[in-house]
């Protein structure tokens, strides 16, 4: 028998100016290439057609995340960690757009 990815967690907010942020946690059976744990993620902060922030483990990339125009690599520990980091950027970003 196959064993198949399980959603483990998600979330959608959308603020009142119109950002959205969506969190996609997923449970898989083996690392995602390029990744050295057991779960696939996506993590979107942003709007319509722009990104603000992401963190998500594609396939060939590993863990990275996005901020603004940069993309890093990130050291993903667990996913309480992760969904930590994510939040605290958004936090950043918000705050950021507050200052513009």
């Amino acid at each position: 028998m196959r064993r198949r990815a399980r959603l483990i967690f998600h979330r959608k907010r959308y603020y009142d100016d119109g950002a959205i942020a969506e969190l996609t946690l997923w449970l898989v059976p083996g690392p995602v290439r390029g990744s050295s744990h057991s779960f696939k993620y996506s993590l979107f902060y942003g709007r319509a057609g722009e990104r603000l922030v992401a963190y998500d483990n594609e396939p060939g990339k590993g863990d990275h995340r996005h901020y603004g125009d940069r993309e890093e690599l990130y050291r993903f520990t667990t996913p309480d960690q992760l969904i930590q980091d994510f939040l605290a950027d958004v936090r950043g970003a918000r705050l950021g757009a507050d200052d513009g």
